[in-house]
């Protein structure tokens, strides 16, 4: 009995996730952490502030200290996601020429690029998504001891599929970013800078404006219009990527 044969579309998402493999450690690791401390600021810090309101302060562990601290830094994630596609896993392979080297392979530039983003999205998303659901768990069980309003940028991004929405967009950018640039650290300027606009915008720029709506219609609008944001820059990215592997053969 032979082996089954392995595609050609799974051969470059495996060594997609190879050579990206200690950008997935890190992100395992920021996973466990962030986990972590949400889950303590529930069964610690929380019931500590409700048990003795008169209980000395100390700014490490002040429960709401701690909570906008982990909402500011996971509402910026995708900015690190952006910077991090944009340069490692598009730019630098064009820029250095492995990307070539694989589309002499029998993997064509769109299947190249279409394993990469594979390999990225479904830990991003799925690990993004899991610390939203924590996040919002959290930030509404502890409430009560809890100063900050839901239209606050630390709360509003991280505790809905804004964040997702945010993370997916970043990606997209940085992969346009790669193909258009071809130079690993411009491109993840030109991302990480992109994806500061749309978070900033959808974020802190309209704190005013969020209060006197919903959470979930502002949750769903945002996430569309920056989901429609990714899908105009893919649709570049691998328009960009065809249109210049068509000139010359597979010189870019």
């Amino acid at each position: 009995m032979t082996a089954p044969a392995v595609t050609s579309t799974a051969r470059p998402r495996s060594a997609a996730l190879r050579l990206h493999r200690p950008a997935l450690i890190v992100w395992g690791v920021f996973q466990l952490l962030a986990v972590g401390a949400l889950l303590w600021v529930h069964v610690s810090r929380a019931p500590a502030a409700r048990a003795d309101h008169s209980a000395s302060y100390f700014v490490l562990t002040d429960v709401n200290n701690v909570m906008n601290l982990l909402g500011e830094v996971l509402s910026y994630v995708s900015i690190a996601v952006a910077a991090w596609a944009g340069a490692a896993l598009v730019g630098r392979e064009l820029e250095d020429g492995t990307a070539r080297l694989a589309w002499t392979q029998s993997v064509t530039p769109a299947r190249w690029l279409t394993a990469k983003l594979t390999a990225a999205a479904l830990p991003l998303i799925a690990g993004t998504t899991l610390l939203g659901l924590l996040f919002a768990w959290v930030w509404t069980t502890d409430q009560d001891v809890l100063v900050t309003h839901w239209s606050w940028d630390r709360v509003l991004v991280p505790a809905g599929p804004l964040a997702v929405a945010l993370a997916v967009l970043a990606l997209a950018a940085g992969a346009l970013a790669g193909v258009a640039l071809r130079r690993a650290l411009p491109a993840l300027a030109v991302a990480a800078g992109v994806t500061y606009a749309a978070r900033s915008f959808f974020g802190s720029t309209w704190d005013d404006v969020w209060p006197s709506r919903r959470f979930w219609p502002v949750q769903l609008t945002a996430t569309a219009l920056l989901l429609v944001l990714a899908a105009l820059a893919l649709t570049a990215a691998y328009a960009l990527l065809g249109r210049r592997t068509n000139i010359k053969g597979a010189a870019v």
